[in-house]
């Protein structure tokens, strides 16, 4: 589980996201900070400190986790959260507009992504 889980951390590295707090075997914590609502969407380089006090009007930050908590034997629930915090006023509302379009293929990727891991944690307990 910890060599995919290196991998998708190393992936979305690759596309811009930032690793904010990694505690193996237990969450993943990734964020970034851009503008989704642009065509062509940049998202700015930064260390995990840069992330945390970055205020500069006109974005958005966002953080998601994968988390996985030991319920009992062969037992794990895992969650995953996505928050976004606007910078400013404007930025929210120009987010609030973008998800209401987007906010549906993104929710239709993270079902297919849950489950893409239920099935696989299924064939480990096989």
């Amino acid at each position: 589980p910890r060599p995919k889980l290196n991998a998708l951390a190393s992936e979305t590295a690759h596309l811009g996201w930032i690793r904010l707090s990694h505690a193996p075997g237990h969450h993943l914590v990734m964020g970034r900070v851009g503008q989704p609502w642009v065509g062509d969407v940049e998202f700015k380089a930064m260390s995990p400190e840069e992330f945390i006090t970055f205020a500069d009007p006109g974005f958005v930050k966002i953080a998601w986790t994968l988390e996985a908590e030991a319920l009992e034997r062969r037992t794990t629930l895992f969650r995953t959260q996505t928050r976004v915090l606007a910078t400013d006023p404007i930025a929210r509302k120009r987010f609030l507009l973008y998800w209401a379009f987007a906010g549906r293929f993104v929710g239709l990727i993270r079902i297919l992504g849950l489950r893409a891991i239920r099935r696989e944690a299924e064939r480990r307990l096989v």
